[in-house]
């Protein structure tokens, strides 16, 4: 795109970068990021869970729907709160990440909490996430239906 052509109405710039800036993070850093949240955010929880509530893993193996309970609890308020004071868990700051909705604007709690548990079924039945591959922007299950997607900050 030249600058003369622009002046001269030939190309809508306006147009071209609101286009452009619709494009989601790279895949690679947003496994990446959650890895580094699974973590940094889960490990704190399952090991509190594990050794300080329940006891022992034979006991969270005993009564193991209400261990899961009991993480899944903390972590969708931990993460859900950091995605919306902050719109980034410690994963997405590591990688430059945030969380916009289409319009780049800020995610709604409600917007966040179903992009949580459309991701957290996406993660139990394994398929569903090869839905990114197939999409034009990368938008994988949870973008779609919750309307939002991570985007680079630098």
């Amino acid at each position: 795109m030249r600058w003369r052509d622009v002046k001269k109405g030939k190309i809508d710039l306006e147009k071209d970068l609101k286009e452009s800036s619709l494009q989601t993070s790279p895949i690679l850093y947003r496994i990446k990021a959650f890895l580094t949240d699974s973590f940094m955010i889960s490990m704190p929880i399952v090991y509190i869970v594990f050794y300080i509530i329940m006891g022992s893993r034979e006991e969270f193996g005993a009564h193991m729907l209400l261990g899961w309970i009991y993480i899944l609890i903390p972590h969708f308020l931990i993460t859900t709160g950091f995605l919306y004071f902050k719109n980034q868990t410690p994963g997405y700051k590591a990688y430059n990440l945030k969380l916009v909705t289409f319009k780049m604007e800020k995610p709604t709690f409600f917007q966040i909490a179903i992009r949580y548990i459309v991701f957290t079924l996406t993660l139990a039945i394994f398929p569903l996430l090869f839905i990114t591959f197939f999409t034009k922007n990368r938008f994988g299950l949870p973008d779609i239906i919750s309307r939002t997607m991570p985007i680079s900050s630098k």
